[in-house]
């Protein structure tokens, strides 16, 4: 039996080289394992470097479809700005500057998979290989670092301000902070359940498990567990001096009472027929996301529902505020930017479509202040975006899943799956003359 390339071949003309000299020629599977023993061989030992015919109209239909041929990352630079904490502030942008493609596009690598031979250290092709040898594909940042420890999937990563310190928490039930400045774990501490999510509010940190959400205070090392939730907590923010959780069961809410040095609880807003997963804060509004693919809009003021957004047909994952903008993304595979019409309702302005759901989204500016989302997608993916384009800047790829990202100071973001998390840092702008 003829593993490489079936029946018919035993008439084929080598020539001295090994290489098959009939025009339908194919690239030997054990050449590019590296173990290919035949010599001469009847296949390929080189990718072929010009189709034809039939060949060169597939390639010509692959790059007008999007697959198989290199991405062109636009390079869009309508906006600038200082970077906040929820992200980018567009001013002045509306419905018709969503989407639009950037004038200035980079070419990248055609490669789209990362080297499984490069990731047990045993790949011998080298620069020739034609998988990727690296965690990115892209321009303008690089990893920096990747940090062990975990074993397994991370939902938290944490950067409480003014800390030299990081803070991630994981489905492994383990809570593990690290030195800013070393990357060395220097504590770990057992919650007794998986972490669902976790968030840092001025001195607090905070971190959901299934029937409670945990407080510390990251100055005086006080703990506190506020009771409440039934079931995992899968979102937190904070908002008004309340601090909101999403459960199974809906949204509680809870204020720090200064008096009695407690966390007591303030409201229970119910509404979502199933668990709440993604919650956010903006424009004196609560965002809520659910299992029930809507996403329901409050008052910080009244805790009463003003809305519920129904566009989405699959869970919606992540929620982010950007100025008058609301992002969304949900497993059903797009992501929906929202702005208020004349009457206060918000409307859909703009849809982007991905080919794998979505699970987490977080904004931040590059080194030379152009805003740009990091999306994960349950692919083991993060896409980059520059906005308001959706003009592709690069991916970073991982091993599993990728449901932790944070954005850090002076360029620099996190991400986290199954295996760690890695840092990454923006370059700094190439000086023209």
């Amino acid at each position: 039996m003829d593993l490489d390339g079936g029946a018919g071949n035993n008439k084929r003309v080598f020539n001295r080289h090994g290489t098959d000299s009939s025009k339908n020629q194919k690239v030997c599977f054990h050449w590019r394992a590296g173990k290919c023993t035949r010599f001469p061989c009847s296949f390929l030992h080189s990718e072929p470097s010009h189709p034809s015919g039939s060949a060169a109209a597939a390639a010509s239909s692959s790059t007008a479809n999007g697959s198989g041929a290199p991405k062109r990352f636009a390079d869009d630079s309508r906006f600038s700005g200082s970077a906040q904490r929820r992200g980018p502030n567009f001013k002045n942008n509306h419905n018709n500057s969503w989407g639009r493609m950037g004038a200035n596009n980079k070419v990248v690598r055609k490669t789209e998979k990362v080297c499984n031979y490069w990731v047990q250290g045993n790949c011998t092709f080298g620069d020739k290989c034609r998988f990727l040898h690296s965690w990115s594909l892209g321009e303008g940042f690089s990893m920096l670092n990747h940090l062990d420890g975990h074993q397994k999937l991370l939902s938290g990563i944490v950067l409480p301000a003014g800390m030299d310190k990081l803070f991630t928490g994981s489905k492994d039930e383990t809570l593990r902070a690290w030195d800013a400045n070393s990357g060395q774990c220097t504590g770990v501490i057992n919650l007794g359940g998986e972490v669902g999510c976790m968030i840092s509010e001025g001195l607090w940190l905070f971190v959901g498990i299934p029937n409670a959400v945990k407080a510390w205070n990251t100055q005086t090392n006080q703990e506190f567990s506020l009771s409440g939730p039934a079931g995992q907590v899968y979102a937190m923010i904070v908002g008004n001096g309340l601090l909101f959780a999403g459960t199974q069961e809906g949204i509680l809410a809870w204020k720090f009472n200064a008096v009695t040095n407690s966390f007591e609880p303030a409201a229970s807003l119910k509404g979502h027929t199933l668990p709440v997963v993604s919650l956010m804060v903006g424009a004196n509004r609560l965002y809520s996301g659910s299992m029930d693919h809507s996403i329901k809009v409050w008052s910080l003021e009244t805790l009463q529902c003003l809305q519920t957004l129904t566009e989405h047909t699959n869970v919606v994952m992540s929620l982010l505020c950007w100025d008058q903008f609301l992002l969304s993304c949900s497993l059903d595979q797009t992501i929906k930017v929202w702005v208020a019409s004349e009457n206060g309702n918000l409307e859909v302005t703009y849809t982007h479509n991905e080919e794998h759901g979505l699970l987490n989204l977080r904004g931040m500016h590059d080194l030379e202040s152009k805003p740009v989302l990091l999306c994960a997608c349950n692919d083991n993916y993060v896409r980059l975006y520059d906005l308001p384009s959706f003009s592709e800047r690069g991916r970073i790829f991982a091993k599993q899943e990728i449901r932790a990202i944070e954005v850090g100071p002076s360029g620099l973001f996190f991400t986290g799956d199954g295996t760690g998390f890695k840092v990454w840092k923006w370059a700094e702008p190439v000086a023209t003359t």
